[in-house]
């Protein structure tokens, strides 16, 4: 006789389902997010604890998001259909969360915590330091962003003349500059301070304007312009 009984995790799966749609996850803990998530690369087995042992791993859902494919795959019972599915999501969210910023119709200050979200979601859980400029048009809105260079793990450097030459190619009126610390620490470096005080100088020259230089950690933020130190 043919055993017809559905196994115990699809139910689970449905009210995984049921749960996520009545508030959009809002009230899941990131080992449940992980698992629903797990639930449409891996259709045929119990992924409860696949799903706590990538969070026990990477120690969030968004440190699971931002894992590159190698790291997630050294997960037994990850391959790479599931890998590519999570990277799938991070790459969706990165892009809608950067079009929300230069779709807006209002100066970047007026919605400075979107600024900060993007900055730490796209810097924060990278390895090496990067530093990225940010333009803004006349009227302070966001019109694009560059990746001018990539460090050590707790050193980046740049020159002022680079960042007035993309700055006046991209007809900016202002730029942001924002650098990771993969220590965690956001406290700027002396070296930090005096970069930071040179491109001001430098870009006051072609009357462009330094709105602020963010750090950020996958916990932290630190505003040279909220510091007084510009």
């Amino acid at each position: 006789m043919t055993d017809t009984t559905e196994p115990d995790y699809l139910g689970h799966r449905t009210r995984l389902r049921s749960r996520f749609l009545s508030d959009e996850g809002k009230s899941m803990p990131d080992y449940e997010l992980a698992e629903l998530i797990l639930t449409y690369a891996l259709p045929r087995r119990d992924v409860k604890p696949l799903a706590k042992a990538l969070i026990k791993r990477f120690g969030s859902l968004a440190g699971v998001l931002n894992a590159s494919a190698a790291q997630l795959q050294e997960i037994d019972g990850v391959k790479e259909n599931t890998a590519v599915l999570f990277k799938v999501i991070r790459t969706a969210a990165r892009r809608l969360s950067w079009a929300e910023l230069a779709a807006a119709d209002k100066p970047v200050i007026s919605n400075w915590d979107a600024m900060i979200d993007y900055c730490r979601s796209e810097m924060a859980y990278l390895d090496v330091e990067e530093f990225r400029i940010i333009f803004l048009d006349v009227k302070w809105q966001v019109v694009g962003e560059e990746i001018m260079q990539r460090g050590t793990i707790n050193q980046v450097a740049i020159h002022p003349r680079e960042v007035v030459k993309r700055a006046m190619e991209r007809k900016a009126s202002a730029v942001i500059l924002v650098h990771n610390h993969p220590s965690g620490d956001v406290k700027p470096s002396r070296a930090d301070v005096d970069m930071t005080k040179q491109i001001k100088i430098a870009l006051e020259s072609i009357n462009i304007t330094l709105l602020d230089h963010l750090i950020v950690s996958k916990n932290n933020y630190a505003s040279l312009k909220e510091m007084q130190i510009i």
